[in-house]
């Protein structure tokens, strides 16, 4: 579950968005005492994340109460019904798109993963998410990837040492940027290197890097970096990761395969709020 102390800024900013100042259709055509009932349908089939944050849309608005039918996760089809909504019909129409938009983009997200991560399960590999997260969404993005069956890498700048290319350049090597992060970060902190040849992969070695991330090697050279590392180094391996390929590259041994794709190039899953009744 996620901190509401931090998710309902997001989603207050996210309905001042919508509703800078009043909605002037809905309050043009619906009294304030007016009550209504309303259904949450899939569309399509897909896997189901963020209704909690879909029913706190509402929480925050009030007066409107939630009936689930599925849960985070559960595999939904065409026409299933999610979950029932009841209360002011004001506020169902006010918070209608945001409610959609948070769980149509992070039910998205599960759903892509979901097809990752079912192409590793015959192996030993585990599937990651990466930073490519859309602004102020990667709370939310983050949460989807776990409920569709991969696990988040680090959650900020903050959270874990990586040096990628740039950082290796500005250092002045492998090795440089290695040992400069060892003397500043604290001992309770991986050091991860991101290298792209065998050379890189022998100088992180010779620095005793925590992790070693194979960037955007092809499959023979993957293979020979994991013989070259066997137990001295955790290994991850990166870059244009599809599900065309994700097998194979599991197949050479490494540890993690992280997958930008999973939050960057997720389609949304198609949900709808329909049949709207007076009561």
């Amino acid at each position: 579950m996620m901190n509401y102390l931090i998710i309902d800024k997001l989603i207050i900013d996210a309905l001042k968005e919508d509703v800078p100042s009043e909605d002037i259709t809905t309050n043009a055509i619906v009294s304030i005492n007016s009550k209504s009932t309303v259904d949450l349908f899939a569309k399509e089939e897909g896997i189901i994340a963020g209704l909690h944050v879909f029913e706190r849309v509402f929480t925050i608005l009030g007066d409107v109460k939630l009936e689930f039918f599925k849960v985070d996760g559960d595999l939904v089809q065409p026409n299933t019904l999610i979950a029932r909504l009841t209360g002011s019909t004001r506020h169902l129409l006010i918070g209608e798109r945001t409610a959609l938009n948070f769980l149509q983009r992070m039910s998205g997200i599960a759903t892509l993963t979901k097809s990752f991560a079912d192409k590793l399960k015959n192996t030993d590999a585990m599937l990651l998410d990466t930073r490519k997260t859309t602004p102020n969404m990667r709370i939310f993005e983050k949460y989807s990837v776990k409920i569709g069956g991969g696990h988040n890498h680090r959650f900020n700048l903050s959270d874990g040492v990586l040096l990628k290319d740039n950082h290796i350049s500005a250092a002045g090597g492998v090795k440089n940027a290695v040992l400069a992060a060892k003397a500043q970060a604290s001992f309770v902190r991986k050091i991860e290197v991101e290298v792209e040849t065998l050379d890189m992969v022998k100088e992180a070695l010779e620095v005793e890097a925590d992790i070693i991330m194979l960037d955007n090697m092809d499959l023979e050279t993957i293979r020979q970096a994991v013989t070259m590392i066997g137990k001295k180094a955790i290994i991850e391996v990166s870059g244009n990761v599809s599900l065309d390929t994700i097998e194979a590259l599991a197949k050479t041994g490494v540890d993690y395969i992280s997958v930008g794709a999973l939050t960057h190039s997720a389609k949304i899953l198609d949900l709808s709020l329909k049949n709207l009744k007076n009561i």
